[in-house]
């Protein structure tokens, strides 16, 4: 009885222990390899070499927070920072020598800009002397060119005269005095010539008789005529030109008629005394303005 009683009591202990004892075989039943497996221990397993390289390719653990450890020591992060300072080091000294490449090359630059810039003021000031220096060399040229047209005109109109009035004395036949009448033709005529240039007198003097008699009287009134100008009108000897012809024809000797034959061969000798007087005027004169005045309206 107490027998039984005692195996009836030890049964749920005996129960529970056996549980565990099979759960146990059961774990270590699913690790062993299947019986009909072909792999050998050394295929299944790494090799020491094979798990050295896995060490060395795998990253190292740096801790909860990623690539930084919060509980890394200063030497750690240095010693990882290190590389990272010296590659940004390196581009800043490249970056400063960039910096001062450019730099020097902008100055060298701009002093050449502004040395072709001062040249180029430079030339165009000397054009702008130069274009100054030709206009003004035109304008003394084109004065240059005037004068010497007028020094032409000049020249070749200083003997140029021409006929502005003409004057006839009569005087008695074998006497050399002025009439009345013939002083005042004379002092028509020379107040005309008052305060003027460039004329001159010719006087030009007839008287009747043959040969140096007729020359010699009409010398007298030719001189009567220059005698009477000087002393009473001031006028210059310089500017008289008389000359005595005697009984020649009053016409030009010199002259011809339209047929072509002279006009003294066909002229008779003069029968009264006179004296012909031509105020001759000078071109140069009539440009200036200062010419004598006709006595006629």
């Amino acid at each position: 009885m107490v027998s039984i009683a005692s195996s009836r009591k030890y049964i749920p202990g005996q129960i529970a222990v056996f549980a565990l004892a099979s759960a146990f075989c059961f774990s270590a039943a699913a690790q062993q390899p299947a019986s009909g497996s072909s792999n050998t221990p050394s295929e299944t397993q790494p090799s020491p070499q094979t798990q050295d390289q896995g060490k060395l390719s795998q990253p190292p653990k740096e801790g909860f927070w990623g690539h930084v450890n919060p509980f890394a020591r200063k030497k750690w992060v240095d010693k990882r920072l290190d590389p990272v300072r010296g590659e940004l080091n390196e581009l800043d000294e490249v970056n400063a020598k960039n910096a001062k490449d450019i730099k020097d090359v902008d100055s060298r630059a701009q002093a050449g800009i502004s040395k072709a810039q001062a040249s180029a003021d430079q030339a165009n000031q000397v054009a702008s002397a130069a274009t100054t220096q030709a206009q003004q060399a035109n304008t003394i040229a084109g004065q240059a060119t005037g004068k010497v047209g007028q020094l032409n005109t000049t020249v070749s109109g200083l003997d140029q005269y021409s006929e502005k009035n003409t004057v006839s004395i009569a005087f008695r036949r074998g006497s050399s005095v002025l009439s009345e009448d013939a002083k005042k033709q004379l002092d028509d005529m020379a107040s005309t010539l008052s305060g003027h240039q460039g004329y001159l007198l010719e006087v030009e003097a007839h008287a009747p008789g043959a040969g140096s008699v007729g020359i010699q009287n009409s010398n007298r009134l030719a001189e009567a005529v220059k005698r009477y100008l000087v002393t009473e009108h001031e006028i210059p000897v310089y500017r008289m030109h008389a000359v005595a012809l005697g009984n020649a024809p009053a016409m030009a000797a010199n002259s011809t008629t339209a047929t072509g034959t002279s006009d003294a061969q066909d002229a008779k000798p003069v029968r009264t005394s006179f004296v012909e007087l031509r105020l001759m005027e000078n071109s140069l004169a009539a440009q200036d303005g200062t010419t004598p005045r006709s006595s006629h309206p």
